[in-house]
């Protein structure tokens, strides 16, 4: 055990996930002996992700405005929506080329044991966006003249890209019981070849590229 300022930021440093005591310990001691310009363009990052970043109010995903790129792309498929557990998820599609839709981010998968609901997830903004309800969808300086986001736009298909463990599984058994209430909706999950207990993030792109386009209707 160190003493004072030290201390504290080992303390800190372990509770990061993937970070133990050990690797803590060692990257306090490098920024120890780091320049004092390189800690504060650090504490800077630091105060903008948690003063800067803000959430899509319509597919939940991380954004610098009200809206994401994405959901702002009129070239993309707006009737078609990806549903993933995080932001992270996005990225790892996003690279194999073969999704030109929209997404959903559930902000984590149902853990019972965790006490993570239905309630804790954005399952609710998605049904909204299914049933077409989209509350203020035009942003403050939109005019019927030159709309900066088109209505509500009629979905045709729900991917679910939830992780292929327990939790993502449960949870995507969860949604396909209610998306059934919507008549025409096609519900459709990864097609096989991902591998169960596994996280999306550490899937290979061809993997996921091949299931992607062959994903199952459920």
């Amino acid at each position: 055990m160190f003493e004072g300022p030290l201390q504290d930021l080992i303390d800190e440093l372990s509770r990061l996930p993937g970070i133990g005591p050990k690797s803590a310990q060692r990257i306090a001691f490098h920024l120890l002996t780091v320049e004092s310009e390189d800690i504060n363009r650090l504490t800077t990052a630091l105060l903008a992700l948690r003063d800067g970043v803000t959430f899509c109010r319509i597919c939940c995903n991380i954004a610098q405005t009200e809206v994401c790129r994405i959901c702002a792309d009129s070239g993309r498929d707006s009737n078609l929506i990806c549903v993933v557990e995080e932001p992270k998820d996005i990225q790892v599609i996003e690279r194999t080329g073969e999704y030109n839709g929209r997404y959903h981010v559930l902000g984590g998968a149902l853990d019972p044991l965790a006490n993570i609901g239905p309630r804790n997830l954005n399952i609710s903004q998605l049904l909204q966006r299914i049933g077409g309800i989209l509350p203020d969808r035009e942003l403050a300086d939109s005019t019927p003249e030159n709309p900066l986001f088109e209505p509500a736009p009629e979905i045709r298909e729900v991917i679910l890209a939830t992780d292929p463990n327990t939790e993502g599984e449960a949870t995507a058994a969860y949604l396909v019981r209610l998306l059934r209430d919507f008549p025409e909706l096609i519900i459709s999950k990864l097609a096989s070849g991902m591998p169960l207990g596994g996280d999306l993030e550490f899937v290979d792109e061809l993997t996921l590229s091949r299931a992607l386009s062959g994903r199952l209707t459920v």
